[in-house]
């Protein structure tokens, strides 16, 4: 179901100099395509949830709709859009329930988000709908390209949390193609990589095992520009560590939830007290500390890319590591499991892969400090559609560029998008 709520047409073009869209996030609304359609959507989902989307078209007919949306932001200004819509296509833009707020983001919901807006785009007419998941996005639009072609019967019933989930109640009708633009091998996965294993105690930011310090000298840290060389024995034995850092928290976060259902169920079952009543509705939260803490993003010898130093957060991870920018701070323990567990989430992108076979195209950034070689290594070859291609273009995780004269790397993702897209459907 959809709601028109605001339509208009984009104002003229802004003298040169002014809205040019070069680099990501920079366009102004006067920067798009002369008579493009813009307009307001409200959704509402399956499951009786709100989801909000914004409709570009072009000035004239189009049956092609690309379609942008990441689980956590909100993507309505996204640099690809007036490429998009100078090659003659739609571009549809969705926010889904939790857009912004980390802390319920349950993946199998999102995936109810998407349905709606699909369902709203076969409803408008679209012939062909591909999807283009840059960064998180790749993971919730590989899993959602997956579950749809998933018999309705063999779909996800319950997230992680073990909460049921109307999936296979749900339409969700399947897209033609997908694009995958810089993708991370999924929010839990991404974080897998990231958290830092010698925090000794959950309730202490500060406690430290020296031995598992990424930032200590001792272990191999250094500063730019120099950068940090550590042992194949540290890495080895710190990737363990963070897997078993995911793993106490996986535990906890079950614990948790068991607690409360098992008060909820006491008090509905008339043996609980008034303890019982608000213990089933208060909601505990996870919190999360240091997760700023890739071995990869200050030794650059591990697996080499064109990237500088640093995180996708901060050109010092070292400090930015304890700051309050880090992925999956303040989570309840449902969305934990479902979105930010590298163990236990279903939306991881070597996972979904494996299930989707319409044709994909996998776009990787050289100079990416959140995605490396490795990850798409592993998601092209999680990859089951006959029709798969994979891109290598140079620029940074946001598609700038990595040097001055450079071109922009969303430029030249349009370029490639928007041919392989059309060799592929018929406008």
């Amino acid at each position: 179901m959809s709601t028109n709520t605001t339509s208009g047409t984009a104002p003229a073009r802004v003298p040169s100099g002014r809205g040019k869209a070069t680099l990501a996030t920079d366009w102004y609304p006067a920067s798009l395509p002369e008579k493009t359609a813009v307009s307001l959507h409200t959704l509402i989902t399956h499951d009786g949830e709100v989801s909000r989307g914004t409709l570009y078209e072009p000035g004239t007919a189009s049956r092609t709709v690309f379609c942008l949306m990441h689980p956590r932001q909100d993507l309505q200004r996204h640099p690809l859009i007036p490429g998009l819509l100078e090659a003659g296509h739609s571009v549809w833009t969705q926010a889904g329930r939790e857009v912004g707020n980390d802390l319920r983001l349950v993946h199998e919901t999102a995936l109810l988000d998407v349905a709606a807006g699909m369902e709203f785009l076969r409803e408008r007419g679209f012939e062909h709908i591909v999807l283009i998941g840059h960064s998180g996005g790749a993971g919730l639009y590989s899993f959602y390209a997956e579950q749809s072609l998933t018999a309705p019967s063999d779909r996800v019933a319950r997230t992680p949390g073990g909460a049921p989930v109307k999936l296979g109640e749900a339409p969700m009708p399947a897209p033609d193609g997908l694009v995958l633009v810089a993708p991370h091998p999924g929010q839990g996965r991404l974080l897998l990589s990231m958290i830092d294993p010698s925090v000794t105690d959950e309730g202490d930011p500060f406690s430290l095992d020296p031995d598992l310090d990424l930032y200590n000298p001792a272990n191999g840290f250094g500063e730019a520009p120099e950068g940090s060389q550590y042992s194949a024995e540290f890495v080895e034995r710190y990737r363990a560590a963070q897997r078993e850092r995911v793993a106490r928290i996986d535990e906890r976060a079950r614990e948790l939830i068991a607690g409360q259902l098992a008060a909820r169920k006491r008090f509905k079952g008339g043996s609980g007290d008034t303890s019982d009543r608000r213990r089933s509705v208060l909601t505990p939260i996870i919190t999360t500390y240091r997760t700023d803490a890739d071995p990869r993003c200050t030794d650059l010898s591990l697996d080499p890319s064109d990237r500088p130093y640093g995180s996708v957060i901060s050109a010092r991870p070292s400090v930015s590591n304890y700051g309050v920018n880090g992925f999956g701070r303040l989570t309840t323990p449902e969305a934990w499991l479902s979105t930010w567990s590298g163990l236990s989430s279903n939306a991881s992108l070597v996972r979904s892969l494996g299930g989707v076979r319409i044709p994909t195209l996998v776009i990787e950034f050289t100079g990416d400090c959140s995605v490396f070689p490795s990850d798409v290594q592993d998601a092209v070859a999680a990859l089951k559609a006959e029709d798969s291609t994979h891109l290598r273009i140079r620029a940074d995780h946001f598609g700038r560029p990595l040097a001055d004269g450079d071109e922009s790397g969303i430029a030249a993702t349009v370029r490639e998008v928007v041919p392989w897209t059309e060799e592929r459907v018929s406008r």
